[in-house]
């Protein structure tokens, strides 16, 4: 697996040539062949790229910003909460490889999903956790997958996860791309200081 796949983030991209502002690029083409794909809100995307682009199976995890309703959005106006836009992360996998029910239960152990006002550190709308369905199919193993969580005792407080429908997807600029690769040390710090690795440690063990 080869997490820097840029050149098919750029084979997604509109054939036109970017946006006409500068802001996050569209992503409206459908997977390669022999790909299926899927979106997670699950906080900062920085952490959330990092989480799916290590599963064997994932082709390409992008970071970008969808659910609202400005075109080509950027990363200051969607921290600033008035585009309704949340951070996301469009995942391209093979699903002979790893299934949709894997990537959910990868999602679940690396969010809060009691929390629906931002994620850790990370605070405002924009952070919320969501999980966007392709499909019917999707709908139904992610809200199988969100009653199994509530179910299991895990969690003290009820489960506030989002299933909505995946629209529009916006890709973020590129320095917010492969973050966890091109700024480790930062990437560590930050994801530690925010609190996720701890209540991770702590919910599900090291």
């Amino acid at each position: 697996m080869t997490p820097t796949r840029r050149p098919e983030r750029e084979a997604h991209q509109l054939a036109a040539g970017p946006p006409p502002r500068a802001g996050g690029t569209p992503l409206l083409a459908p997977p390669p062949d022999g790909l299926a794909e899927a979106t997670f809100g699950g906080g900062c995307f920085w952490c959330t790229e990092s989480d799916m682009q290590r599963i064997d199976g994932v082709d390409i995890a992008i970071s970008g910003y969808t659910g609202g309703a400005e075109i080509s959005p950027t990363y200051r106006e969607v921290a600033g909460g008035a585009t309704g836009h949340v951070e996301a992360v469009r995942v391209f996998h093979d699903p002979a490889q790893v299934t949709y029910e894997q990537l959910l239960a990868v999602y679940w152990r690396h969010i809060d999903p009691t929390d629906d006002q931002g994620q850790f550190a990370d605070r405002g709308a924009h952070y919320r956790p969501v999980i966007y369905v392709h499909d019917e199919e999707q709908r139904r193993l992610a809200t199988a997958s969100r009653d199994a969580v509530a179910a299991s005792g895990r969690f003290d407080r009820p489960i506030v996860v989002a299933i909505e429908d995946a629209g529009d997807f916006w890709i973020a600029e590129e320095e917010h791309q492969n973050f966890y690769l091109e700024r480790p040390a930062h990437y560590e710090r930050y994801r530690r200081g925010s609190g996720r690795t701890r209540f991770i440690e702590r919910t599900w063990g090291r």
